[in-house]
């Protein structure tokens, strides 16, 4: 059985030094005795960057999870600020459009989505304490986001407008053309009973309209992005995307009496 002495590890070093230097000492020759020893080299150079890998491997290895470590954290912290910049902007944007509204608004943080609806409804952090009551409407910047459904001391539920249950009169904004728009079972909304003649085209912006007595007037609900007949052949009906991107809100202002 192999021992480790001193002169074992003599043996050894001395060993790996030669192979390390071989192919300096070998360049130290004329050309015609390197075409020669090229052969030999090259096996000396692939026996030099194994020994070097087994001398090395642990120092590698350390220094790889260091790196795997701090690659790891800075991409960690990279998110962070990634999201305090976007919650920045959106507050930004929050603040300059309550300053600029002739309505009192009351801002709120969603909290969580309401589990027994999760694609209508959702709540916020702030109740009746705060001076919100049922009924109260639910904007953000881009436009008209909901109703509030439910009220506690301290969280509200906010139903949101593509609830099929909600019903709000709109209009559209450029030939004034009026309807109903509610709610669907997707992302959109659908304004209904427009005439057969009616000035509708796509991409018109659809508000409030002074019909609603639930909704300030001039609220943006969204644009029209798809226009249809109804099955009785009678009527026709927009579909319209809302304003506000309502699968991903996180602040709201409650707009107060």
């Amino acid at each position: 059985m192999f021992k480790v002495s001193k002169r074992n590890l003599k043996y050894v070093f001395a060993a790996a030094a030669l192979i390390f230097l071989i192919p300096y000492l070998i360049s130290l020759f004329s050309s015609p005795i390197q075409k020669i020893v090229q052969p030999p080299l090259s096996i000396f150079t692939l026996l030099q960057r194994e020994v070097r890998g087994l001398f090395f491997y642990h120092r590698n290895y350390l220094e790889n999870e260091r790196l795997r470590n701090e690659n790891y954290s800075l991409r960690i912290k990279f998110s962070e600020f990634k999201e305090l910049y976007q919650e920045n902007s959106r507050l930004k944007k929050l603040l300059s459009f309550k300053q600029k509204s002739v309505y009192k608004l009351i801002a709120v943080r969603v909290i969580a989505r309401a589990p027994d609806n999760w694609s209508f409804a959702l709540l916020v952090d702030k109740g009746r304490r705060n001076g919100i009551n049922k009924g109260m409407v639910v904007i953000n910047y881009r436009g008209l986001v909901g109703k509030v459904a439910e009220v506690s001391d301290d969280t509200s539920k906010i139903v949101l407008i593509n609830d099929p249950s909600l019903g709000i009169s709109g209009i559209v904004q450029r030939s004034r053309q009026e309807g109903l728009v509610n709610g669907t079972l997707g992302s959109n909304l659908i304004m209904r009973y427009l005439p057969e003649d009616a000035d509708v085209l796509i991409g018109d912006t659809v508000v409030t309209s002074e019909l609603s007595k639930s909704y300030p007037k001039g609220l943006i609900i969204g644009s029209v992005v798809n226009l249809g007949k109804e099955f009785s052949g009678l009527s026709r009906y927009a579909v319209i995307r809302p304003a506000a991107q309502l699968s991903n809100l996180e602040e709201l202002l409650v707009i107060a009496p």
